[in-house]
């Protein structure tokens, strides 16, 4: 990234991030301005730190005096009954892939996650029973460049700076986030994945495609390179953002076989919007061991259920 040393293009996302309430300002702002692709990921990275931060939440419990308070107050009948506290539902910022905030209960939550409850076209599902046929090509147009490693609560992902592309269907679209979910969500044929990798773009008008890759550990126990990139970048701390010196190259994601499967479908997470262009690739990608453990401590299982297919179709490349 010509122009700006990590020490620079680290302190400026920093800064961007402390304006949030995200981390503590650890450097002063660079005196000069920065390039405009280094700008431009500082601005995608402070817009994806507006968004929640979950943290480990605990089930509200009633304390004993509460709980005797509340027997003394019940009528004599019902005295001898065992106490117990109503568990409130945790914050929207909080929802989890189990428990209270698991993902049965996403739709409860806030006004906002209806779709997670009411949704026709929701994601993942399991791909089968497809139609065969000539698809548009996906044209990826990646290069090498900059990036930040986030741990929002949910998953590790890549905040990708301007500059790659996917052409599909007569839309243009920029490459925005790579994220992780183990197990994969996606299925194919039945077949569930050891990872899945998400790559977020949205075009110009905002409109969403996620080209998802399967992750599977080989006999060989090769890695992911962009996979092992991200998590040599891991922040300490969750919420917090790292600048990374060197460039990511999120070609290395992608198989050597163009071959895809394209339907509608939806965000897996909350909100769970729906209106997405899903092109799940037909080849895995393979992952090491090494890497299945370090992203399994963090998350080992950040996968959403799967969801009714509801005769939607689904295309496959011949």
């Amino acid at each position: 990234m010509a122009g700006m040393s990590k020490k620079t293009l680290s302190a400026m996302i920093v800064v961007a991030a402390a304006l949030l309430g995200r981390v503590a300002l650890a450097a002063e702002p660079p005196a000069e301005p920065p390039p405009a692709d280094d700008a431009a990921l500082a601005d995608r990275l402070a817009e994806r730190l507006k968004e929640p931060i979950a943290q480990p939440v605990k089930a509200p419990t009633a304390s004993a005096s509460a709980v005797r308070g509340e027997a003394a107050r019940r009528p004599r009948d019902a005295a001898s009954k065992p106490a117990t506290a109503k568990p409130a539902l945790p914050d929207p910022a909080h929802w989890a892939y189990a428990g209270p905030g698991g993902p049965e209960h996403w739709a409860e939550l806030a006004p906002a996650f209806k779709a997670c409850g009411v949704g026709t076209r929701q994601s993942p599902v399991d791909i089968h029973d497809t139609v065969k046929v000539d698809q548009d090509a996906l044209k990826f147009d990646y290069k090498p460049g900059g990036f930040a490693v986030l741990d929002d609560g949910h998953t590790v992902l890549a905040i990708i700076a301007p500059g790659s592309f996917l052409t599909v269907l007569g839309r243009r679209y920029q490459l925005v986030e790579i994220r992780f979910h183990k197990p994969s969500e996606q299925r194919i044929e039945g077949r569930r994945y050891d990872m899945e990798a998400q790559l977020v773009h949205k075009d110009a008008e905002g409109h969403l495609a996620i080209v998802a890759v399967m992750l599977q550990r080989r006999l060989d126990d090769a890695g992911a390179p962009v996979l092992a990139t991200v998590l040599g970048n891991l922040p300490l701390e969750r919420g917090t953002a790292l600048a990374a010196a060197d460039p990511l190259d999120p070609a290395t994601l992608l198989p050597a076989q163009p071959g895809y499967f394209a339907l509608m479908g939806s965000l897996t997470t909350p909100p769970c919007s729906e209106d997405v262009l899903w092109l799940v690739m037909r080849q895995a990608m393979p992952v090491s061991g090494a890497e299945l453990d370090v992203f399994g401590h963090l998350y080992p299982m950040n996968a959403r259920p799967l969801q009714a297919g509801s005769g939607r179709l689904i295309k496959e490349s011949r």
